[in-house]
């Protein structure tokens, strides 16, 4: 249908029209027609997606100069660099859906430092250890492969060609944290007990990475309209069971002990049966509120004010 022809239609026909190319697996372009709330939660999907990239590399920057070897201080400057490059990445496909509602990167910025944009629980915590910095690769990214590979077919063709590249490396990141675990998990007394606090430390955190079961809100929640949409196919609990059916063994084979005692895996269920984080803590955490929460936003701070004369550059060549 031309242009002219698709503008005539109904507001209606032409959300059914759109439908029937979700259904069809077709991919939405940045400038095909969209409704308001697919716009919407693709800009609160990809924007939350992106900045957490940058800020999930703060803490792992802080092992940088603190490694206990040559080569893995290598190894994570390089998984830093990936990080920051996948929140390029990813605000540029987000400029593109901003565009039309005048908004742009900087205004992603400012949404950042006021709290309106949240970023992943996980990076507000402390990495007081190297088996912080190993558990963060391994489980953290471990978590993050498993959501990101969930939307690898996602209906919007921009992000879903981003997510492609970034799973590709972060498998990488995840052996570098596995890396760095079997290391530990191998060494001496003092390295396991390291890495079982380490575990400890992280576990709700991890609990809390894929979000509540069920959104307390009244009204169609992010999660379901991500569902509709084809923008991914499973809920966050569905992610969540995934994770421990992939690590629980992992993490019990190398002789850690989970930190809840009272989880185990409900045969006739088919699920983990497993104890329910503090959900009031999670929306404490992305409130900004966490332990690292506003020292980690001063750093992005400064470095974005810092370099402003760069982004000044850029646009007046």
């Amino acid at each position: 249908m031309s242009l002219a022809g698709f503008n005539q239609l109904t507001e209606q026909e032409k959300m059914d029209r759109f439908m029937e190319r979700i259904e069809k697996g077709d991919k939405i372009e940045a400038d095909d027609w969209m409704p308001d709330d697919y716009r919407m939660v693709l800009i609160k999907l990809i924007s939350m997606h992106g900045i957490s990239e940058i800020m999930g590399a703060l803490p792992e920057k802080e092992w940088v100069p603190k490694a206990p070897s040559l080569q893995k201080k290598l190894g994570i400057m390089a998984k830093v660099q990936d990080e920051m490059g996948h929140g390029q990445l990813l605000l540029r496909v987000v400029e593109d859906l901003l565009e039309p509602l005048g908004k742009s990167r900087e205004d992603l910025m400012e949404d950042l430092f006021t709290g309106e944009l949240k970023f992943h629980n996980v990076f507000h915590m402390p990495s007081p250890t190297w088996g912080d910095a190993g558990m963060i690769a391994w489980l953290v990214d471990g978590a993050a492969i498993m959501t990101q590979t969930n939307m690898l077919q996602a209906s919007y063709g921009p992000y879903a060609r981003a997510l492609h590249r970034i799973c590709a490396e972060e498998v990488f990141h995840a052996q570098h944290g596995e890396s760095i675990i079997m290391a530990l998990a191998e060494g001496t007394g003092m390295q396991k007990k390291m890495l079982q606090e380490s575990l400890n430390r992280w576990w709700e955190s991890l609990l809390m990475f894929f979000g509540p079961a069920t959104a307390k809100t009244t009204g169609t929640s992010k999660q379901d309209l991500t569902i509709k949409y084809r923008i991914r196919t499973k809920t966050n609990e569905q992610l969540r069971q995934d994770f421990f059916t992939k690590y629980v063994p992992r993490v019990l084979a190398i002789g850690l002990q989970l930190p809840d005692e009272t989880m185990y895996f409900d045969q006739e269920k088919g699920e983990w049966i497993y104890r329910q984080p503090d959900w009031a803590e999670f929306k404490n955490i992305i409130a900004n509120n966490g332990p690292m929460s506003k020292s980690r936003l001063r750093l992005r701070k400064i470095a974005y004010e810092n370099n402003q004369w760069v982004r000044e550059a850029l646009a007046n060549p």
